[in-house]
């Protein structure tokens, strides 16, 4: 892609528009009490990724009372997942896959008494909750709001389209395509990746402007 086109990129990326994509994490770990805290890390470092700071700490809490959970009903050292979904306007899913079919419920003040919170704590974070049973056991899930965050569904797809990268990176694959089509998607590419500088606090005016002179130093040394 030559420079002029790149500077058209730049400019259609300020105002058009496109679908929706979904955001899903899988994060694996076992249900013993020290592996809690790096969980809510992975947890908080993937919410930041997706442009959902402002929610970590309502999905730090679920997710460690649902891996409590785990520890205390399924047993010590089970292995379990922990299942993070954005796939509307409305809520941020979050489920915790394990092994047995015994589904936890509210007892009143005694549910989960060793920490005294439990499922009463997660009813009072979340806008809903419930078990599902799976082939291989069940799944606890709840749901948080996502109504009072500053997101928008450019930062879902940016955050998406950022995912892909890194796995693309890793793999060293260079995918280039040279057409209309080609040229529109990357439009919408810069455009969703600005939405998300945004909701990270940055000016992505600034970041534009670095991505442009970086751009032009290594095409100048690429001629």
């Amino acid at each position: 892609m030559q420079g002029g086109a790149v500077l058209a990129c730049l400019e259609q990326a300020r105002h058009v528009h496109a679908a929706e994509y979904q955001l899903r994490s899988v994060l694996p770990f076992e249900a013993v009490p020290a592996g809690l805290l790096p969980l809510r890390k992975a947890v908080r470092a993937q919410l930041m990724r997706w442009g959902m700071p402002a929610v970590s700490h309502e999905a730090e809490l679920a997710t460690t009372e649902l891996a409590t959970n785990v520890i205390q009903h399924v047993g010590e050292g089970a292995p379990a997942i922990i299942v993070m979904e954005v796939s509307g306007h409305r809520a941020l899913r979050i489920e915790a896959h394990d092994k047995s079919r015994e589904s936890p419920r509210v007892s009143g003040a005694e549910c989960w008494a060793e920490h005294g919170r439990g499922l009463q704590l997660l009813a009072g974070v979340a806008l809903d909750w419930g078990v599902l049973l799976t082939a291989t056991g069940k799944a606890v899930w709840c749901e948080i709001s996502l109504d009072h965050v500053q997101h928008c569904t450019r930062v879902r797809r940016a955050a998406a389209v950022a995912e892909e990268y890194r796995r693309a990176a890793a793999g060293d694959q260079v995918l280039v395509e040279h057409s209309a089509a080609a040229r529109e998607a990357v439009t919408h590419v810069i455009c969703d990746l600005l939405h998300w500088i945004s909701a990270q606090g940055e000016d992505s005016d600034s970041v534009l402007d670095q991505a442009l002179m970086l751009y032009e130093a290594e095409a100048g040394l690429a001629a």
